[in-house]
C-alpha cells in the first residue's frame, strides 16, 4: 500500500545532483512487511563536506550498481504503491529523474510526513526529521543514512496514521491537493489566498525575515511553478526548507511590479535575490572616433567601469532608442552601429544616409549632426504620466515622470482626470530614483504595452 523512501545524494537538487543510497520500506497501513537497500555509484566523485554528513565515500559506490542498472527492481518495489517520505518533494525529484533517464514512466500518489506531522501533531517546535523523531521517542541509529532514515520516517508515519482523527492523510491524497508540491514548512492556506494579479511577492523564513522578493503578472501562477519544478533553481532544498510563509503587494501592472521588486530587493537584500543584486541586465549607448575621425555610436552590455551615454534594460531597447535618432538626425547606420553587415549601409542605398560610411560626406558635416544626437541624449527629459491597470476595476496606476526622472508611483480613483502634475502628485508615493530604476523608466517609455503615456 504504501513505500516509504529514503535517499542519500551527491547534494542539495536533482538537475545536478545524484543518488548515492536508497531505501525502501512497505508498509500496510499498520505496520511495516518489508523493506530494500542498496548503495548506487552516482558516477561522480562525492563532494567531501556530503561524506562528512552521511559518511558515504566514493570507495563505498565505486563497485556498487548504477541507478539504470537497477532502475527495473527499484521501480517494482514502488508500483502501485503510495510514496511517502520526509520532504517528499527532495526525494521525489530525484527518482523522478533517474526513472525519466531510463524511460521509466513513474507517477505515483505521494504523501510528506512533514506537512502530513504539521496538521496532526501541531505546535512542534521543528519538524525535521531529527527533532521530530526524538519528539516522538523514535531512536535513529545511523542518522543520515538512508536505512536509517527511512526507517525512522516508517515509524513516524505508524504514529501519524495512528493519530489522524479527522482525515488528514486521505485528503492530502486527495487528486490535485498539491500538498507534496509545496515547501514543507509552508501552510497550504497561504499558497491557496495567493491572487492570480500583478504583484510583488516576498518570501519569509520562520523568524519572519525576507528571503526572497520576486514580482509577477499572475502571483499564483509564478509561484506555483517554482515549486512545481518547473524552474530547476527552485528544486534546490536548501531554499524550499526555509520558505514559512509567502506575503505580497499587488501593484496593478507589470510596470510598477518591477519597479517594486527592484526597490525592495535593494531595501531587504534577500539572501536569495543575489543573482538580481548584482547582475541587472543593463545595455549602454556609446560614442567614440574612428580612424578617419568620424563620431560613431555602439550598442553594448555595461561592463565595470564602463560610462555609458544613457543606459536601458535591455538591448533592445537601446537598439530601438538608436534607431529613433538615426532617423531624427539622420545618421548612418552603420556608423551608429545598427548594421553590422560589410559593404554600404541599406540606407546609403536607399538615399535615407548622407554618404558617410563610404567617407562620402565630410567628417565636419556628418560630426556636427552626431553631436546634436548626444546632447539631445541628456535634454530635460518630458514630464509624463504613466497610467495603467489598476489593482482594483475602481482605480487606476499612475507612474510620475518629472523631467526624465522617475518621481513614483501610486494609484488613484478611475474617474480622476491625469492633467497635469499637481493634480496627480497627491496619489503618488515618492520612492527613491537609481539607475536600475531609470534604465526601466527608459525601456517602458519606448514600448509601453498598452499603458497610456499622458504628457503633462
Amino acid at each position: 500500500m504504501y513505500a516509504i523512501v529514503d535517499i542519500e545524494t551527491t547534494g542539495g537538487y536533482a538537475a545536478h545532483h545524484r543518488i548515492t543510497e536508497l531505501a525502501i520500506y512497505h508498509h500496510d497501513g499498520t505496520r511495516i512487511t518489508d523493506h530494500f537497500h542498496t548503495l548506487l555509484n552516482p558516477g561522480v566523485k562525492i563532494p567531501y563536506f556530503i561524506t562528512g554528513l552521511t559518511g558515504i565515500t566514493s570507495q563505498m559506490v565505486e563497485d556498487a550498481p548504477r541507478f539504470d542498472e537497477m532502475a527495473d527492481e527499484i521501480v517494482g518495489w514502488l508500483k502501485d504503491r503510495i510514496f511517502v517520505a520526509h520532504n517528499a518533494h527532495f526525494d521525489f525529484s530525484f527518482l523522478k529523474k533517474e526513472f525519466d533517464a531510463t524511460n521509466i514512466n513513474w507517477q505515483p500518489k505521494k504523501l510528506c510526513t512533514v506537512r502530513l506531522s504539521r496538521k496532526i501533531i501541531p505546535g512542534l517546535e521543528s519538524y525535521s526529521l531529527g527533532r521530530l523523531a526524538e519528539s516522538l521517542g523514535i531512536e535513529i541509529p545511523d542518522r543520515h543514512r538512508a536505512q536509517g532514515d527511512a526507517l525512522a520516517t516508517a515509524k513516524i508515519f505508524s504514529l501519524l496514521l495512528q493519530r489522524d482523527t479527522t482525515g488528514v492523510i486521505v485528503k492530502s491524497l486527495k487528486r490535485n491537493s498539491g500538498e507534496t508540491t509545496l515547501p514543507p514548512n509552508l501552510p497550504k492556506a497561504d499558497f491557496d489566498n495567493l491572487p492570480a494579479k500583478a504583484g510583488v511577492y516576498y518570501f519569509l523564513d520562520s523568524h519572519g525575515q525576507v528571503i526572497y522578493v520576486g514580482k509577477a503578472l499572475n502571483i499564483k501562477k509564478r509561484i506555483a511553478g517554482h515549486f512545481t519544478g518547473q524552474a530547476r533553481e527552485w528544486n534546490r532544498s536548501n531554499i524550499r526548507n526555509e520558505i514559512h510563509n509567502i506575503t505580497f503587494e499587488l501593484t496593478g501592472s507589470e510596470f510598477i511590479a518591477l519597479i517594486l521588486e527592484s526597490q525592495e530587493i535593494r531595501r531587504l537584500w534577500p539572501k536569495y535575490n543575489l543573482a538580481q543584486k548584482y547582475k541587472v541586465e543593463e545595455w549602454g549607448i556609446y560614442d567614440y572616433e574612428d580612424r578617419n575621425g568620424y563620431l560613431r555610436f555602439c550598442v553594448n552590455a555595461i561592463t565595470k567601469g564602463a560610462k555609458p551615454l544613457i543606459t536601458f534594460s535591455s538591448k533592445g531597447d537601446a537598439w530601438n532608442f538608436m534607431w529613433e535618432k538615426v532617423k531624427e538626425f539622420e545618421l548612418c547606420p552603420k556608423l551608429s552601429g545598427l548594421q553590422l553587415a560589410k559593404g554600404l549601409c541599406f540606407s546609403h542605398q536607399s538615399g535615407a544616409c548622407k554618404g558617410a560610411c563610404q567617407g562620402v560626406e565630410t567628417v565636419k558635416k556628418y560630426n556636427k549632426r552626431s553631436q546634436k544626437a548626444i546632447d539631445s541624449f541628456f535634454e530635460t527629459g518630458e514630464s509624463v504620466a504613466i497610467v495603467g491597470q489598476g489593482r482594483r476595476a475602481e482605480e487606476k496606476s499612475v507612474v510620475l515622470i518629472e523631467n526624465g526622472n522617475y518621481i513614483g508611483f501610486g494609484f488613484a480613483p478611475k474617474e480622476e482626470t491625469v492633467g497635469s502634475i499637481d493634480s496627480i502628485r497627491m496619489f503618488i508615493k515618492p520612492s527613491k530614483d537609481n539607475r536600475v530604476v531609470q534604465n526601466l523608466v527608459n525601456s517602458y517609455l519606448l514600448n509601453p504595452r498598452g499603458a497610456e503615456v499622458v504628457s503633462l
